[in-house]
């Protein structure tokens, strides 16, 4: 029986709980194909379901929401053996093992076949980041011949960065927040720092506020995000960086009025392949540059996610077997 290398979250608990097992590769079945996994973006999303925050996922199980690599073994004609493919979301690592291992078993549904040489470090950070990013500035309505004011909260954070090199591609004018002073260098645009008070220069940057707000942030920027789009504007919420839930929500009274609020969910994503191939041109045509922050082996993995959980990168990190 061929084995494989895989992390496995075998509790909830810190990032001691993700240990390296031997496992059985997965064998195929209708409907579902093998892939070698040759990189995995990290998400924030990971590390809540392991401190144990997703109550629908039973440990243990192996994480990763997204992965690249190529199929081993195929149940699907349009996918033969060796082609390029990367995933994401579907329920992957929650609901069945996803890409922290060797190999993955996943549905024919959710991969997206692609032609490229990026090195595979590069294309496992793009799924989930660039396409979250291209979906959210969707629902606030932002393409290409948009004109306006964007600030994006939560800067830093991987999808953070490609929203901005999105939107500032299509011409629009753009702030993004850190926490971080140490970390500003790596925003363009102009740069707030976020410490938890007003965001200082934002009213003299933009006296109306701005049209868009991206919150990233999440529970505890939402609501204060309202407050700073200009009225009529639209927030959207896509992102969990403190949290999922905002407590004692009152729709009346916190959004005010003639103002829009919204979210984007990857899973919400329709056409993902064409848009992936998109932005893999892209990249390869330097339009668009990832910010990989690190990149760890598989067997790194519990240092890789107490990396993330102290805030410690700017931008995507990637585990690669």
């Amino acid at each position: 029986m061929k084995t494989m290398r895989a992390a496995v979250c075998v509790r909830a608990g810190g990032p001691e709980v993700l240990e390296i097992h031997e496992r059985p590769v997965p064998a195929i079945r209708d409907g579902w194909s093998l892939v070698r996994v040759k990189g995995a973006g990290l998400n924030r999303s990971e590390l809540r379901t392991r401190q144990g925050h997703s109550p629908d996922v039973a440990f243990p199980r192996v994480l990763g929401i997204e992965c690249a690599g190529t199929i081993a073994a195929s149940t699907d004609p349009r996918l033969p053996e060796g082609t390029t493919v990367a995933a994401m979301m579907g329920e992957m690592g929650r609901a069945f093992d996803g890409g922290y291992a060797e190999y993955a078993l996943l549905p024919n549904r959710l991969l997206m076949p692609v032609t490229t040489t990026l090195p595979w470090e590069v294309l496992a950070a793009l799924p989930e980041t660039y396409l979250t990013a291209h979906g959210a500035l969707d629902a606030l309505g932002i393409g290409p011949h948009s004109t306006g004011r964007l600030l994006i909260r939560g800067g830093t954070s991987s999808v953070g960065l490609a929203a901005a090199a999105i939107a500032t591609g299509h011409g629009l004018d753009v702030a993004t927040t850190t926490r971080s002073p140490a970390k500003a260098a790596a925003l363009t645009g102009h740069v707030l720092i976020d410490d938890g008070g007003p965001l200082t220069g934002l009213a003299q940057l933009w006296p109306d506020g701005p049209d868009w707000v991206l919150d990233l942030v999440g529970a505890r920027t939402a609501v204060e995000s309202l407050r700073l789009v200009r009225r009529g504007g639209m927030v959207c919420v896509a992102g969990s960086l403190s949290g999922w839930i905002v407590p004692d929500f009152e729709p009346i009274a916190k959004i005010p009025s003639g103002t829009r609020l919204t979210a984007f969910h990857s899973d919400n994503l329709k056409g993902s392949t064409e848009l992936l191939r998109r932005i893999v041109g892209e990249v390869e045509a330097g339009a668009y540059r990832p910010h990989v922050d690190r990149v760890f082996p598989l067997d790194d993995i519990v240092a890789a996610h107490r990396y993330m959980e102290e805030d410690r990168a700017t931008g995507k990190l990637v585990v690669v077997p």
